[in-house]
């Protein structure tokens, strides 16, 4: 059928992954935008005939993510397409304003989104997050110093705080 294979390309959804010091990263996106970052690879829909395995599409965000690992970057510069609800959007778009190094609570999240009373939302729209690292959830830590909550893990959540040098948490 004419134009389908225009449809079908515009659907597909490209993925790679890499090693790095937390652990294999399972990296998605379409139309030259990062739409995953995970710890392990997605439940739904993975493998399909709409995902395609693409080294070459992922040159500029494993760059970006050795640099990071490597200490040498602080903030990504990348085209990002995270798909949520509008309230996830918004809790994500906050998450990456958090400076490298820095942490805050959900409260503060929440208070920083103008909806102080809503942290526990924060915290259900934090552990949604597709894109891990980049958009930097683990960034987010309890109101008594505490690491909470982190679908890559504690482990993974301290190594990546210890790598940047935050301070202000506890184990």
């Amino acid at each position: 059928m004419p134009g389908t294979e225009k449809i079908m390309k515009k659907k597909m959804k490209y993925w790679t992954t890499m090693k790095t010091p937390v652990g294999e990263l399972f990296i998605a996106g379409r139309d030259g935008r990062i739409t995953e970052v995970l710890f392990s690879r997605p439940r739904k829909g993975f493998p399909g005939p709409m995902w395609e395995r693409s080294d070459k599409e992922f040159a500029e965000v494993k760059k970006q993510l050795g640099e990071y690992f490597s200490g040498k970057r602080k903030k990504f510069e990348l085209k990002l397409a995270p798909e949520g609800t509008s309230f996830q959007l918004a809790a994500w778009r906050q998450l990456r304003r958090i400076p490298y190094g820095k942490t805050i609570s959900y409260g503060e999240q929440a208070k920083r989104m103008g909806n102080p009373k809503a942290s526990r939302a924060v915290g259900g729209a934090n552990g949604e997050n597709p894109i891990s690292i980049i958009v930097p959830c683990h960034r987010v830590i309890g109101a008594d110093g505490r690491l909470t909550g982190f679908g890559g893990g504690m482990g993974k959540k301290k190594k990546l705080l210890d790598l940047e040098g935050a301070e202000g948490f506890r184990d």
